[in-house]
């Protein structure tokens, strides 16, 4: 292994191949951390890396699609490998020029992978932590030489948002600058100047405080601090004994069995002070109950990597997420060339995977996280024939993963438990009805397709008419699709009015049929092309594009007389349009247990357990607005799966909450698409070691309450968390800052925000610090009262402020029940060193709570009036006066009033530019 880190970091001349064009020759090389893989020359050059901690895996051979694309090249399979990597799992593919160095690389990479994965959390944020001081060292050695002057140590300081008087830093400079070469610093040098300014003089006094001014603490004053203000339990000496081993710096200390300022501060930014429950990084919770007891993650078109239109498909999607604890995946089948079943978006320019390749994927990376079942979300479109093979593939491949005889239920009428299924998997589709004999090879079945919502001529078919080019289509969408995709990013993503792709679909189609006519009409002697209506029809379907805009779903008259008529769930979202039948074989109908797919109008509550109902997002809205309590009876016997809008097409997510406030258990998001909802969706899964599977509240498995209510469960504790926001640490300046490294010092402030029920979402905000993002102070105190804290999240927001308005630093999600009380580090998502400095209280509240009275009148107690005309006012606009208010350190904290959000609001909140 150790001659593989070698040859890797002297650095080896391979092809770098890409789609489209011949390959390049590129020097790579593992650098000196042994934490990122860099190539040269490259026009990115800092950027040109890869970190191995974003490697999925390493593949030996031409397996790739780019391969596949240079099928004419004549490469040696043993030369080539292909690096999957990154969020979207986008493919590194080189070739070397003798096969000893391809292996070389293979070895080294999975070794350094298997390493990564094995360490525990305290190791790794302290290899991050080096690696991060090692490289803001390097990159402030703007020559080269391994030293820093005074100058380039001002240039540092200015990046890091420091703003400390230049008397202080070079007095600070000269007290760490102590070899013969002065005037500069060396790693060693900087690494102690780093330290001195780095003292955190928070930490400084919480230890004053427990160490009776001295400035250590003894093992008997540890384990005093960790009992009174960490409220651990068993504390014993021994432990206190390994925590001054583990992170105090001196050895005089340690001989002394005495923890200093440095290993203080080790020890409070180590994990053990994470704000994170540790117990919570493993399954904790009873996995006997039946399935529809439990949240489960799932993910919508798993094959894409981005847009709904054009993006790729890729099998490395499906190793992906099932990876990062997804537990239900969806496979679209149609019709391929011969006689193979193909996965790919219907009606759309995606590519094409092969359905064998899907499920070769999915049976080896299933269970490599964790065993509990995978749901496989099947949407038919083939063939009689192409079905047979699907279930012959499925049988083959997954075996016995697929028998479900042996799985005990202790009730026929009871879903199993995910511990019954363990290592098993569930296929999810039709049925054919048990009407039909069972000698019947095949029958019809209702057919819906998730894109039903959009109209059969907006759908793109592969004939384009009169010298419109698939090529000439496709590149007007993607210009097309690219400016959408940009002005929905424009908007601050937190801001709750910010835009639906509908909205500017509606904004633009004008622009578009003119700039189509143009393209298109000129050679077509003004007839109509298919792609021009595909497009104008996105702008014509007005209906929708008002009904999603705002989710004025009951503006449509059809919908809003149903809506009028109580009747049965059943009727509330039949189809308005013609019941479309397919045919399916039965080998493919045998393979469904206990996931049968049914249509929202086949609902008849008949005691059948196995059924599976799936909404898209704009009807499951409906049902919550209109039937909240008996959508959540009906998803305590059976698995509801809710979807995102066909009209998504940026592949956008809808907010999951709603959704999993009435006890839908498959809340299909985009899981390519980072942002907020994705961010509130990994908060609610890691609540249980990230399984994929989370417990619902006993309330929602057992008898029913309405979430719209001003006092929901009142014969429930409610909880108080009381949040001291102390200090923060390296902030970043905001990631979309124009001037980069360069621009100004940022002026933090943090918001906090609570998403659970209606009448728990309400958000805080500190003042603003000016000029430190280094280590800004705020020591404010925020207080909450939550009615049920089992579904609520915590959202920590850092944002930089500006005269203009606000932009993004950094955010922290978790589930409320992962917070752990007395003083902690919140550590930013996707950033080495950020983190905010906090004190958690909670307390348990019985009876009604005063504050909660006077918000009484914001949540309608009918939900049906609940719309969106009402809920235009919930947030409180600050006015001028309360913004310069706000700039000054003396501002007024209690004065207040926390912003609360009501339901429509909480649903229309957009993805974060996080």
């Amino acid at each position: 292994v150790e001659r593989c880190m070698s040859v890797m970091q002297s650095g080896t001349q391979m092809v770098k191949l890409k789609s489209g064009t011949k390959g390049l020759v590129r020097l790579f090389y593992l650098d000196e951390h042994r934490t990122c893989i860099r190539w040269r020359p490259s026009r990115k050059s800092e950027k040109a890396k890869i970190v191995i901690d974003s490697i999925y895996k390493v593949t030996e051979g031409r397996q790739s699609e780019i391969f596949h694309r240079h099928a004419e090249g004549n490469f040696d399979p043993s030369c080539c490998f292909t690096i999957y990597h990154g969020n979207h799992v986008e493919s590194l593919d080189l070739i070397t020029s003798n096969p000893e160095e391809a292996r070389t690389w293979i070895t080294g990479l999975k070794y350094l992978m298997a390493g990564i994965s094995d360490e525990d959390s305290l190791a790794k944020r302290q290899r991050t932590h080096d690696h991060w001081v090692k490289q803001t060292f390097e990159e402030a050695d703007k020559n080269g030489d391994g030293l820093l002057n005074i100058e380039e140590i001002h240039q540092l300081m200015h990046k890091l948002n420091v703003n400390l008087p230049r008397r202080k830093v070079r007095q600070m400079f000269q007290e760490a600058d102590t070899d013969e070469n002065q005037g500069t610093l060396n790693f060693e040098e900087f690494s102690v100047f780093y330290k001195m300014m780095s003292l955190r003089r928070d930490l400084y006094l919480l230890l004053l405080s427990y160490s009776d001014k001295k400035d250590h603490l003894t093992v008997e004053e540890l384990a005093q601090f960790l009992k009174v203000e960490q409220k651990m339990n068993n504390v014993t000496p021994e432990y206190c004994l390994d925590i001054i081993q583990k992170f105090e710096v001196s050895e005089e200390n340690k001989k002394q069995n005495v923890l200093g300022i440095e290993g203080f501060t080790n020890f409070m930014r180590s994990p053990a002070c994470d704000i994170f429950n540790p117990l919570h990084c493993e399954v904790h919770q009873d996995m006997d109950q039946p399935l529809c007891n439990y949240f489960i993650a799932s993910s919508h078109n798993t094959y894409l990597t981005g847009d709904q239109l054009l993006s790729q498909s890729r099998v490395e999607m499906y190793a992906r997420v099932l990876q990062d604890g997804c537990r239900c995946i969806e496979v679209d089948c149609w019709d391929g060339p011969d006689g193979e079943p193909v996965v790919h978006h219907g009606y759309t320019l995606t590519s094409k995977i092969l359905l064998r390749d899907v499920a070769e994927a999915i049976n080896k990376y299933a269970f490599i996280k964790n065993e509990f079942p995978v749901i496989l979300s099947i949407e038919n479109h083939c063939s009689i024939q192409q079905q047979k093979k699907i279930a012959q593939y499925l049988k083959e491949i997954f075996g016995d993963k697929l028998d479900l005889s042996s799985v005990i239920t202790g009730d026929s009428r009871q879903l199993p438990s995910p511990q019954n299924l363990k290592g098993k998997i569930l296929v999810k589709g039709k049925k054919l009805p048990c009407s039909l004999g069972a000698d019947a090879e095949e029958g019809e079945v209702s057919d819906e397709d998730s894109a039903d919502e959009i109209e059969d001529d907006c759908k793109l078919k592969p004939c384009y008419s009169n010298g419109a080019t698939e090529h000439q289509v496709e590149s007007f969408i993607r210009t097309k699709l690219e400016s959408l995709i940009k002005e929905s990013q424009i908007r601050d993503k937190e801001d709750p009015d910010s835009f639906t792709v509908r909205a500017l679909l509606k904004a633009t189609h004008e622009g578009l049929n003119v700039n189509l006519k143009q393209n298109l009409d000129t050679k077509e002697g003004g007839k109509k092309s298919h792609s021009r209506s595909l497009m104008s029809n996105f702008g014509k379907h007005k209906k929708a594009v008002k009904a999603a805009s705002k989710y004025h779903s009951a503006s449509d008259d059809e919908e809003s007389q149903q809506n009028s008529s109580g009747k049965e769930m059943g009727q509330l979202h039949r189809l308005a349009r013609r019941r479309k039948t397919v045919k399916l074989c039965r080998a493919l109908s045998d393979l469904v247990v206990y996931t049968n797919s049914v249509a929202a109008q086949d609902i008849v509550d008949d005691g059948s357990t196995g059924n599976v109902l799936s909404f898209s997002e704009t009807r499951a809205h409906q049902a919550v607005q209109q039937k909240a309590e008996q959508f959540m009876l009906y998803n305590q016997k059976q698995l509801t799966r809710v979807y995102p809008s066909a009209y998504r097409i940026d592949s956008s997510n809808f907010n999951p909450l709603p959704y999993w406030n009435v006890g839908c258990q498959l809340v299909a998001l985009n899981y390519q698409s980072e942002g907020r909802m994705m961010q509130l969706n990994d908060a609610k899964f890691r609540v249980n070691g990230n399984c994929g599977y989370v417990l619902k509240p006993q309330q929602m498995c057992k008898g029913t309450f309405n979430p719209y209510s001003a006092d929901p469960l009142p014969a429930s504790p409610k909880k108080q968390l009381i949040l001291k926001i102390i200090s923060g640490q390296q902030l970043p300046k905001p990631p979309d800052s124009m001037l980069g490294d360069r621009g100004e010092i940022i002026d933090p402030f943090v918001e906090v925000e609570i998403i659970g029920l209606p009448v728990d979402c309400c958000k805080d905000q500190t003042r603003v610090v000016d000029d430190n993002g280094f280590n800004p102070v705020w020591e404010e105190t925020l207080t909450f009262t939550i009615h049920m804290p089992e579904i609520a999240l915590v959202r920590f927001l850092v944002w930089d402020h500006d005269p203009i308005g606000r932009d993004f630093v950094g955010q922290r999600t978790l589930a409320f029940s992962s917070l752990v009380p007395g003083y902690r580090h919140v550590y930013l998502e996707g950033l080495t060193e950020a983190s905010i400095f906090v004190h958690i209280t909670i307390n348990e509240i019985y009876g009604k709570n005063k504050q909660l009275i006077g918000l009484r009148g914001l949540f309608n107690k009918n939900p049906k009036h609940n719309s969106a005309e009402t809920s235009g006012h919930y947030v409180r606009k600050r006015s001028i006066g309360d913004r310069i208010l706000r700039r000054t350190a003396s501002a007024p904290a209690k004065g207040r009033k926390k912003s609360k959000m009501g339901f429509l609001e909480a649903t229309e909140i957009k993805d974060s530019a996080s």
